[in-house]
């Protein structure tokens, strides 16, 4: 449904009221997972080069320790960026009752209580 002229001009001046407003422009560029999961991105791309710098100088060196110490940085930094990139993807927000909560990981026993739980909160008044 579109706005009335009105409410879009509100909407346009909340949003310039807003934008202005550093305080609230850190506090959500800091609860915003994409920010999170680029910033991880540097960070691996940066120990990437640096497990590299390893392998070549493990390899220069004739060090084999040291070049399969450096292969072995690599490949835990790629799978701490390929993790962070899907989590910058898809963020694990989830609305329940108009509002958003961060979802959090459980074991397969605190999910069925919950939904256990939710079950007993949700049957009909009578069976009490």
């Amino acid at each position: 449904m579109p706005l009335s002229e009105h409410e879009q001009r509100l909407f346009d001046q909340i949003e310039r009221s807003l934008a202005e407003d550093p305080k609230f422009a850190s506090a959500v560029r800091a609860s915003d997972p994409r920010f999170h999961a680029r910033r991880r991105l540097i960070i691996a791309a940066f120990v990437i080069v640096l497990g590299l710098c390893l392998v070549v100088f493990g390899t220069v060196a004739s060090n084999t320790l040291l070049g399969v110490s450096g292969f072995v940085v690599m490949l835990g930094a790629a799978a701490f960026a390929m993790q962070s990139r899907r989590r910058g993807q898809a963020p694990d927000l989830k609305v329940v009752g108009g509002t958003a909560t961060r979802r959090t990981r459980q074991g397969r026993r605190g999910g069925l209580i919950d939904r256990l739980e939710d079950r007993w909160r949700q049957r009909p008044e009578g069976h009490r």
